[in-house]
């Protein structure tokens, strides 16, 4: 059976597909047809059914869970590895609000002018979740690719930037000051791990479908994590950061236990998650009401059926 398959180029993805897209495992009669792009394209991708198996954000999978089933294997999801939120060193706007921000408590952040311009990888991107979370959704919000982040606030087009992905692991050397770890705020509300994007399945393939696709992603990761040096090439051909240590502290921090599979502790984060989502969601509806009498249409066909996540 041939299927179409989309990731992202990152190399915690390039890592775990590496040894299934290049037929080094089992893959049980399936063959693919293989695209690699951002993930915030794959996230506007989701709605039209484009892909029978994509990476997605999984603030971007909430929009579309009657469509999509997550699978509990192929997840970016774990402790201290959220986004991100810098500012320029010397910009002394931003500079206060980063001060603010360190005088809060735990779990409480201080709220950002709403002059402030604020990059994002992507509106249904998980940064951008955790920002509107954690920030109230202040600032002007400005989508951009990740890349493209870090340059953005050196050149003062924006005040703040949301980073995800490699450039995360370098901001410093580029001129940049962290503002709020994103992770580390979710961590202490939650007490859970973060989950930014896992490997969904169409539902209208059935669920056995998603079932062996399961299976032969794990048997992928795990061919992956026993042999490292295999996908090297593949990973450095399409990462960003050409550094090795870099390519390999991102997928370290990336690729773990919760890859394999999520289990009992990644269900639960991604439920908290998603009810944060609805909760934020439902608070914005109403205020949009109270406005101008209009409410945001949301893009999901309803909660999925008979999965909790």
């Amino acid at each position: 059976m041939r299927v179409s398959l989309a990731y992202s180029p990152c190399p915690n993805d390039t890592f775990m597909f590496h040894a299934m897209v290049e037929g080094l495992v089992d893959t049980e009669g399936l063959s693919f047809d293989v695209t690699l792009s951002d993930v915030e394209d794959l996230n506007m991708s989701a709605p039209s059914l484009t892909y029978d198996i994509s990476k997605m954000s999984y603030h971007g999978w909430f929009n579309v869970m009657g469509l999509y089933r997550m699978l509990e294997s192929g997840s970016a999801l774990g402790y201290d590895c959220g986004p991100l939120c810098v500012c320029k060193a010397g910009n002394h706007t931003a500079a206060s609000f980063k001060a603010a921000v360190s005088s809060e408590v735990p779990g409480d952040v201080a709220t950002p002018p709403t002059t402030l311009r604020v990059a994002i990888p992507g509106k249904y991107t998980t940064g951008a979740l955790l920002y509107d979370l954690a920030f109230e959704g202040r600032g002007i919000k400005v989508p951009m690719l990740f890349s493209e982040i870090g340059r953005s606030v050196l050149s003062g087009e924006c005040d703040l930037g949301v980073l995800i992905h490699e450039s995360r692991f370098t901001y410093a050397e580029q001129g940049l000051e962290l503002v709020c770890d994103l992770g580390s705020w979710w961590q202490e509300i939650s007490g859970a791990p973060i989950p930014l994007g896992g490997i969904a399945v169409k539902r209208n393939l059935g669920e056995e479908f998603a079932r062996k696709v399961e299976r032969v992603l794990r048997r992928s990761i795990l061919y992956a994590m026993e042999n490292p040096e295999a996908s090297g090439s593949y990973v450095a051909a399409h990462a960003q950061e050409i550094s090795e240590g870099v390519l390999k502290q991102h997928i370290e921090m990336f690729v773990n236990k919760y890859s394999l599979s999520l289990g009992d502790e990644g269900l639960r984060a991604v439920r908290l998650l998603k009810d944060y989502y609805l909760k934020y969601k439902e608070q914005r509806d109403e205020e949009r009401d109270y406005q101008d009498g209009g409410s945001e249409k949301v893009l999901s066909n309803g909660e999925p059926n008979g999965q909790s996540t």
